[in-house]
């Protein structure tokens, strides 16, 4: 669904994401693990287009390294930036429907509301208003409603209190199955990414240092690059 290959990234004169290449799979959830400062926001920014990359990225065949950022959405990426950016001054309903723009649908799909049922009994509340882990469930609803084939997600469970977070890791694996898409997650908190991850993957420094998935998963290795 979507890969990269040598990915370079720079600011400036400063390369910092070094020639980083992966791929995900069909209905494959793959967690981005890393400390602060190690290049994994870099990275999102550069898949979706924000940043500009050097190197291969394809969505499901297709180049889209030279593609703006709507022409990516279009072409089935959504992205939950770091921070969620809601838009505070919006209901809840009015923000995910700012995610229809992509596929021109005018009914908000009923699954999201389904998946997210407190955006429902909220759906006219100014989204500055709600709580930082309903932000986060309605920054993913708002993603949702562009039907996208895959969702990148970074840090979604910064700044939420922990029985949110282990509701969070149910609902992402439920729209998985639902909806039949990829998951890209950026992570610092080991517990969500076991939880979500059919792949771990680890950044240091802007390269990808370990790899592992299913079994060969080793929390404690991985933790041990998560740690100061």
């Amino acid at each position: 669904m979507l890969s990269t290959h040598d990915l370079r990234v720079s600011y400036g004169m400063s390369e910092v994401i070094h020639g980083i290449s992966f791929d995900i799979g069909e209905m494959e959830t793959v967690a981005i693990m890393g400390r602060n400062g190690m290049g994994k926001t870099t990275l999102f920014k550069s898949l979706v287009g924000i940043l500009k990359a050097e190197g291969i990225v394809t969505l499901g065949g297709e180049a889209v390294v030279d593609r703006k950022p709507y022409e990516r959405v279009a072409r089935g990426l959504a992205y939950v930036p770091q921070g969620r950016l809601v838009f505070g001054t919006l209901t809840v309903e009015e923000n995910i429907a700012t995610g229809l723009e992509a596929t021109g649908a005018r009914v908000i799909p009923g699954d999201i509301y389904d998946l997210f049922p407190v955006l429902l009994d909220m759906r006219r509340r100014k989204a500055g208003n709600l709580s930082g882990g309903q932000q986060q469930q309605l920054a993913i609803a708002r993603a949702l409603a562009s039907n996208p084939r895959i969702l990148l997600l970074d840090e979604p469970t910064e700044g939420i209190q922990p029985s949110i977070i282990k509701q969070l890791a149910r609902t992402l694996n439920d729209i998985k199955q639902i909806r039949k898409i990829s998951i890209l997650v950026s992570e610092q908190v080991l517990s969500f990414a076991t939880e979500v991850a059919d792949r771990m993957l680890v950044m240091d420094k802007g390269r990808i240092v370990h790899e592992a998935a299913g079994e060969a998963i080793d929390a404690q290795q991985i933790s041990r690059y998560l740690t100061v």
